[in-house]
């Protein structure tokens, strides 16, 4: 079995690709930059590298175009495309917060059960990683001035582990399960609670400040995110506050057999690992 997986170099891609490796199936990554490897430069808006990319391929990991308006636009003709080259078992990275037959991604979810063979759309809450990732709005608020600045209020959050995402993805590639199940971690937190766990792991005094919706749009927009994806999130933290995300589930453990991980438990990993990672260069500059 050979398994194409789009965004094969990002961070939840790597470890889709990785995992399919560990359990004996060929991968072929693809990516709009070359690469090592059995690797595809493919880029949505250029058909002609979408029949290289599939050429032998029975499973799919798809993560939508990242500046696309309208995801659907390129990726149902792909997906048309792959089912006719023999492609049998597609995984569709969405989010929680989009339904199937919505505009978008919600569209691409309708198409793949209409059309795909074997199909599973994953649905995951925020991602752990957020808070973390040094280009992340958030993370760069917390390594500024150790605050961040949303429009949550008191509301909670599933939040779920990348390396989850990741493992959910790989079964149901092997094994596609025709639903749409919501990933989410073992609790869901307010950003308050967040802040909180991050200042006990990391030692550091970190807190999250409520605003309101304007205010966390005009903070996205001074961290160079554009204004029409800056009032999307600001909406949907707005949501997140009316108890939108407020859910656990189990699909995690159902599917892959092991429990998710706790923000506390991925927050002390990262930040151990990044510790050590800067104790190390230290060491090797003096």
């Amino acid at each position: 079995m050979r398994a194409l997986v789009l965004g094969g170099t990002g961070q939840t891609g790597t470890l889709v690709a990785r995992g399919l490796g560990e359990r004996g199936v060929a991968v072929r990554t693809a990516s709009r930059s070359a690469q090592a490897g059995d690797h595809a430069v493919f880029d949505w808006e250029r058909g002609e590298t979408h029949e290289a990319a599939l050429r032998d391929v029975e499973a799919v990991f798809l993560v939508a175009p990242a500046t696309a308006g309208d995801p659907a636009q390129v990726m149902v003709p792909f997906i048309e495309r792959a089912v006719s080259m023999g492609v049998r078992s597609f995984v569709l990275l969405s989010s929680s917060a989009i339904e199937e037959g919505t505009p978008g991604m919600g569209a691409v979810h309708a198409a793949l059960r209409a059309r795909a063979p074997g199909w599973t759309v994953l649905r995951p809450s925020w991602f752990m990683q957020n808070f973390f990732q040094p280009r992340h709005h958030l993370a760069q608020g917390l390594a500024r001035n150790g605050q961040m600045l949303t429009a949550t209020g008191q509301g909670r959050v599933g939040l779920i582990d990348v390396a989850d995402i990741a493992a959910v993805a790989v079964e149901t590639l092997l094994a596609p399960v025709n639903q749409a199940p919501v990933l989410t971690g073992p609790e869901a937190l307010s950003y308050d609670e967040v802040a909180a766990i991050l200042s006990e792991v990391t030692g550091r005094r970190l807190e999250h400040r409520a605003v309101s919706v304007d205010e966390a749009r005009a903070s996205m927009m001074s961290a160079g995110i554009p204004e029409a994806y800056a009032s999307l999130l600001a909406g949907m933290e707005a949501s997140i506050a009316r108890g939108s995300e407020d859910r656990t589930t189990d699909s995690v453990l159902r599917i892959t057999g092991r429990r998710p991980r706790s923000f506390r438990e991925v927050a002390s990993r990262i930040t151990k690992t990044r510790d050590a990672g800067l104790a190390q260069s230290g060491h090797q500059g003096e």
